[in-house]
């Protein structure tokens, strides 16, 4: 099987919730550096997704396909940064990670983005900023 048979096997039995089978094909993807599997790997260790949680394997795994560019693997790791899930909880190291996955198009992400604008949380509290990132997630749903 190529790499792209393989990670298309293993997103399908990702989203078939075969968790075991998306680990076992996803997993020699995720260390080859392909971003999908890195993500979903993050995922299933995060959620404990069919084995034990281990959000700091989560952790690792959702970074480095965040680190790619993958705009849901920067607002998983924006959420955990948030709520300290897996990470020392860090409220502008969420910011950053969630204005990648804003500026990407992700709806969750620019409203997320507007309540950390609208609060003042991991960045400074701007009003008008609040509102664009809500008008985009508005449009974007």
């Amino acid at each position: 099987m190529t790499d792209d048979m393989d990670l298309g096997s293993g997103i399908a039995a990702f989203e078939a919730r075969d968790y075991s089978k998306a680990l076992r094909l996803l997993s020699p993807l995720a260390h080859k550096g392909i971003a999908d599997a890195q993500y979903r790997l993050g995922m299933i260790y995060q959620n404990g997704l069919g084995r034990v949680e281990n959000r700091e394997e989560g952790y690792r795994w959702m970074k480095a396909a965040a680190e790619q560019g993958h705009a849901y693997a920067q607002h998983g790791l924006g959420v955990m940064y948030l709520y300290g899930e897996g990470v020392a909880r860090n409220e502008a190291e969420a910011a950053k990670w969630f204005s990648f996955a804003a500026e990407a198009g992700l709806a969750g992400a620019q409203m997320t983005l507007g309540m950390l604008y609208e609060n003042g949380q991991g960045i400074a509290k701007d009003a008008e900023k609040a509102k664009y990132w809500y008008a985009q997630a508005e449009k974007n749903q």
